[in-house]
C-alpha cells in the first residue's frame, strides 16, 4: 500500500489528531496518500498490523519507519529528517 516514495496516513475524518496531521501536512505541500478508515475498515487491520495499535493516524514514510499519533513537532522533525522540507 505504501511505496518508496510517498508518505501514506491512514485516519478517519472523525479522529482530531488525523483532522490535525492532514492539515499540517496540506499546509506545508507535502504529497501523501489519505487511506481513510471509515470508507475503507479493511484498511484498519493494514494499519494496525503496521503499528501494533489501533490508535490513528498512523503515518508511513518513505524509509518505511511510522508514527502513531505523531505531535506536529514530530512529523515536522521526520519530515526534516528524510529531507521532504
Amino acid at each position: 500500500m505504501t511505496s518508496n516514495s510517498t508518505i501514506t496516513m491512514f485516519g478517519a475524518d472523525w479522529c482530531r489528531d488525523c483532522i490535525r496531521t492532514k492539515t499540517q501536512l496540506d499546509t506545508l505541500g507535502i504529497h501523501y496518500t489519505y487511506v481513510d478508515l471509515a470508507a475503507d475498515p479493511a484498511a484498519a487491520d493494514v494499519a494496525r498490523e503496521i503499528s501494533g495499535r489501533t490508535n490513528i493516524p498512523v503515518v508511513v514514510y518513505p524509509d518505511s519507519s511510522h508514527q502513531v499519533e505523531p505531535s506536529n513537532a514530530d512529523v515536522e522533525a521526520k519530515l526534516r529528517e528524510l529531507a521532504l522540507l
